[in-house]
């Protein structure tokens, strides 16, 4: 299952987009904060850990990995007094639509190119097992939502959470704590800004350097900054475990429909990039 394997090592910048905006979009913060939530991290922590139920700060940090514990429990479980896990679900999903419609146009979403990737999503995520994959489950366990392009939404979720629960799974293994991970993942350049990792991670100036400190005395990462040999060898197999541990839902789709699928969702991730869903300082 050769492209099955290519599916799996190339979902960030294939799929990952097309789920991912809804991070980062205005709609999202909107609709959020309508259902009760605070604005800023809060809406982050709640949508995203929301298929779990009202889970407490433990569960959001253990399954999200990389964020400092601190920065989760100032925002959960106060989130569930502030809106039930339904409501946000519901919010999440209204903003997602909205989204869609304003990134890609009323016309693309309609179309026959959306619906298949759709039907094709779908099938792929039906490849997914739920043993281990915490964040993976608690998605599985949603109703599909009605229209083609939230069924799009939701089956790439679906694949992103079960692939994120495989790389926790792979980081744990080769040693590295959330901070490590983070730390080296941005060391890597294949990441976000050291000033946006610690910002939208949590993490401060002391604690990031303790970290860079720590990597450094291990040959993880050098004097500049940058991973070492040891360190880029290190990522590359926990990549590499990742990607193996992902690959069940492509192999499930066949090599043909995953073609077709990567073929489909491609230029939409690059409209939805075209059209600003992402700042531009990650």
């Amino acid at each position: 299952m050769g492209e099955a394997a290519d599916a799996a090592k190339k979902f960030k910048g294939t799929f990952d987009t097309l789920h991912s905006l809804i991070y980062f979009v205005p709609e999202a913060e909107r609709h959020l904060t309508a259902a009760g939530l605070r604005p800023g991290r809060m809406t982050y922590f709640a949508s995203r850990s929301a298929p779990l139920g009202a889970v407490g700060a433990g569960v959001v940090t253990a399954t999200f990995y990389n964020f400092n514990p601190e920065v989760v429990e100032r925002h959960i479980p106060r989130a569930w007094t502030c809106a039930t896990p339904e409501a946000v679900l519901e919010a999440r999903l209204n903003a997602v639509d909205e989204a869609y419609r304003r990134l890609l146009g009323d016309e693309v979403l309609q179309g026959g190119e959306v619906a298949e990737a759709a039907e094709l999503a779908r099938e792929a995520a039906g490849g997914c097992r739920p043993e281990g994959r915490a964040l993976y489950a608690g998605h599985a366990s949603l109703a599909w939502p009605g229209k083609p392009h939230l069924v799009l939404w939701h089956a790439l979720t679906l694949l992103r959470e079960h692939r994120g629960d495989a790389h926790v799974a792979a980081l744990l293994v080769h040693g590295l704590t959330g901070l490590d991970a983070l730390v080296t993942h941005v060391a890597s350049g294949a990441g976000f800004t050291p000033e946006m990792a610690k910002r939208t991670r949590g993490w401060s100036e002391e604690q990031w350097d303790a970290a860079v400190n720590r990597l450094n005395r291990q040959g993880v990462i050098g004097p500049d900054g940058d991973l070492t040999d040891k360190g880029a060898e290190l990522r590359e197999r926990v990549e590499a475990a990742t990607n193996a541990a992902s690959e069940e839902p492509w192999t499930h789709l066949g090599e043909e429909k995953s073609t077709r699928l990567a073929e489909l969702c491609r230029p939409l991730s690059r409209a939805v990039v075209n059209a600003g869903a992402f700042p531009r300082n990650l």
